[in-house]
């Protein structure tokens, strides 16, 4: 038997890691009524739903006071927790956040003042992973820097009414061949840093994150003090396994940093089936966790 050293010892005695928190997008289960779209997240193993609000209707700010309770009633029956929303201003249309038109911009940051509500209304502590590409894009017409503070002060008078009502919004950096504004999470961090609100966060997904310049599980280790959710997919948007990305070093990095948010699977491509996608998915992510030290 080895001699027990003081480091032998205090590895024996420290707490196994945390397993991560599974959740998944609700549209991956597209064209299910909402409800059965949670206990087929649910069957799949999953413990949490990431909820795209357009699946909740064509106007979601206009769920009535009842209608957010069976929401939430219905995730509940499942078993899941509702981490929050992303694709946050796909419905209705015309919404645009950074365009050169006042009036529009008022309504859409307005807009979504309102899914701050809904998100804060349909569970705890929720989060927004905010990506809406098509809603924040500087359009032509418009500078990329010009749109970038557009979207800059618009986060920072809406910081303190999300951090009131227990709501995080996470800037999502995107690929650049899905927008044209903030790239990295270096650029997503300078762009909510300066508010220095808790309720402005960045997030961190495999698939936009084409153009960070370091491996991204070291992108991931740099940012931690900022990153307060994670989306998985491979870079062509299928899901996590059906490709070659290398997510043992990101599951790797997020246990060193003690991650404890949500790891959500997000994809993009839904053959054969979504919940053998789902299922498939977390298959795969369960046996790489496994294998973590």
């Amino acid at each position: 038997m080895p001699p027990l050293t003081r480091r032998s010892l205090l590895l024996a005695l420290a707490p196994r890691p945390a397993k991560f928190r599974w959740a998944i997008c609700s549209e991956t289960f597209a064209g299910m009524p909402f409800p059965d779209a949670c206990r087929a997240a649910a069957r799949c193993g999953y413990a949490g739903i990431e909820v795209e609000p357009a699946h909740l209707g064509p106007d979601p700010v206009q769920l009535p006071p009842g209608a957010r309770k069976a929401i939430r009633q219905v995730m509940a029956a499942a078993g899941l927790q509702f981490t929050g929303f992303h694709n946050a201003l796909k419905a209705p249309a015309g919404l645009h956040l950074t365009s050169a038109d006042a009036a529009q911009r008022a309504r859409s940051w307005d807009y979504l003042r309102g899914i701050v509500d809904l998100a804060a209304d349909l569970g705890p502590s929720p989060l927004i992973a905010f990506g809406s590409s098509r809603q924040r894009n500087a359009l032509p017409g418009v500078a990329p820097a010009d749109a970038t503070q557009r979207l800059a002060d618009g986060l920072t008078a809406l910081a303190p009414h999300a951090h009131a009502r227990g709501v995080t919004i996470a800037l999502e950096p995107l690929a650049p061949h899905l927008c044209n504004i903030i790239h990295t999470l270096a650029e997503a961090l300078a762009v909510v840093q300066p508010s220095q609100s808790p309720a402005l966060q960045t997030m961190f997904d495999t698939h936009n994150a084409v153009a960070e310049t370091i491996p991204h599980a070291d992108a991931v280790r740099q940012f931690k003090t900022s990153i307060r959710h994670v989306h998985l997919n491979e870079l062509d948007g299928r899901y996590p396994g059906a490709a070659d990305y290398p997510f043992l070093p990101i599951l790797q990095a997020l246990r060193d940093i003690r991650y404890p948010g949500w790891v959500s699977v997000e994809v993009f491509d839904f053959k054969p089936d979504g919940e053998t996608v789902a299922r498939r998915a977390l298959e795969h992510l369960r046996k790489l966790e496994a294998s973590l030290p």
